[in-house]
């Protein structure tokens, strides 16, 4: 049996003591309530902010969008198939926002700016948030440039001009993507940054654009 001494004991106690640890941390939890169709509802976060990003047990993100009484309505930034009704979610204390800048040009990211394309992390330290404020229309630049999107029909009869909104309506399979990309393409040698935003769309078809 090994016999430790008196002085031993005092200073194992003084070493346990400065080696203790006095921070705290404080978070917000709540509970998961019901969630379904990509949507969680979530009891005990009353502190939560509009448009906070919220962390469940399973790393699944979400974000704060319906604030109510009793439960916040939280849109899953992920699959969350760990996540049911018990499990415990903590509010980052984080409002949603993305990186922005020229590193971002030719990058495949997700709806919180995360990259996906396997090309490593994005090099750049600026974000925007996500809800930002649209600038007002005094602001605005006025419409007065045409836009070529490189398809003869479309430039001859529905000229389009840049910055200018314009839907492209159709059945499934009529080749409505590819007016976009090709429109796309055609501004390689011209002054300008596009954006393809896929929504509500399977990875097997974001992956073939």
């Amino acid at each position: 049996m090994v016999s430790i001494r008196p002085d031993e004991i005092s200073a194992i106690l003084k070493q346990q003591i400065e080696d203790y640890d006095k921070s705290v941390s404080v978070s917000n939890v709540g509970t998961v309530l019901t969630v379904g169709d990509g949507i969680a509802r979530v009891y005990g976060l009353q502190q939560a902010m509009a448009g906070e990003l919220l962390e469940f047990e399973d790393g699944t993100e979400a974000i704060a969008l319906n604030l109510e009484d009793d439960n916040v309505g939280a849109v899953l930034m992920g699959e969350g198939l760990g996540i049911q009704e018990g499990s415990t979610v903590k509010a980052t204390g984080k409002i949603a926002s993305v990186p922005v800048g020229e590193a971002m040009l030719g990058r495949v990211v997700n709806s919180l700016g995360r990259p996906i394309d396997g090309k490593g992390e994005i090099a750049t330290s600026e974000t925007r948030l996500i809800e930002s404020m649209a600038p007002g229309i005094i602001q605005r630049k006025s419409v007065h440039e045409p836009m070529q999107t490189g398809i003869t029909a479309i430039d001859a009869m529905i000229p389009v001009g840049r910055g200018q909104r314009e839907l492209i309506i159709g059945d499934r399979q009529t080749g409505k993507t590819a007016i976009a990309i090709d429109t796309i393409l055609n501004q390689a040698d011209q002054d300008m940054i596009c954006v393809y935003v896929a929504v509500g769309q399977k990875a097997a078809s974001v992956a073939n654009v």
